[in-house]
């Protein structure tokens, strides 16, 4: 009987082993480089990390602006005055209580803040994206007798008063976003991540 009809069952069960393997691998190259352009660029996640800001220089009554995502974020240290008159004076507010409004649970009180007297807040009107100027006096001529300080909206006449909450009657449909935050130190904080039981 002629050799010419017996099959070598190992040298095709090798055979089909090894160009599987090597089709594997080969396809593995290929898809490497296409899989990688679908990732994040360093730019973009830098984009998106949390930032530290310290705030140890901030006065009373001092705005400091940071950037985060960006997006322009207000640090705000405010006085006692302007504390009580953000508990009491809560009359002409659309969402007083920011039931409505974006923050974290944390800054989910009358300040909108972790610690009262340092308001941080994304800096755009929550309209159409335009950013207030900070108007920090009592009421100036422009503003009228009202105002008793606060954020304005020179695009279309949105106001806030010192903890974002948006005055009533104004294009703004809810309060300033108060972005994710967390102190480290009393005076370092960490914009882009939560806080938690053990910082407060």
């Amino acid at each position: 009987m002629s050799d010419q009809g017996v099959v070598d069952k190992s040298k095709r069960q090798f055979l089909t082993t090894a160009l599987t393997v090597v089709g594997a691998v080969g396809t593995g190259y290929i898809a490497v480089p296409f899989l990688s352009q679908m990732q994040p660029s360093t730019k973009a996640k830098a984009a998106g990390a949390p930032v530290e800001i310290d705030i140890s220089k901030l006065e009373k009554g001092q705005l400091l602006r940071a950037e985060w995502r960006g997006k322009p974020v207000w640090i705000l240290d405010r006085p006692p005055e302007i504390l009580e008159i953000l508990a009491t004076d809560t009359a002409k507010l659309a969402d007083p209580n920011s039931l409505e409004s974006k923050q974290p649970e944390s800054s989910q009180n009358e300040f909108r803040s972790i610690k009262p007297e340092i308001f941080i807040a994304v800096g755009l009107c929550t309209h159409l994206g335009c950013s207030p100027t900070f108007r920090p006096e009592t009421a100036p001529n422009d503003l009228g007798p009202d105002w008793k300080g606060g954020f304005f909206c020179p695009c279309h006449g949105s106001g806030f008063d010192l903890a974002g909450r948006v005055v009533s009657g104004v294009p703004a449909p809810t309060n300033l976003d108060v972005p994710p935050h967390r102190y480290i130190t009393e005076t370092r904080i960490i914009i882009g991540e939560e806080s938690t039981e053990a910082d407060t």
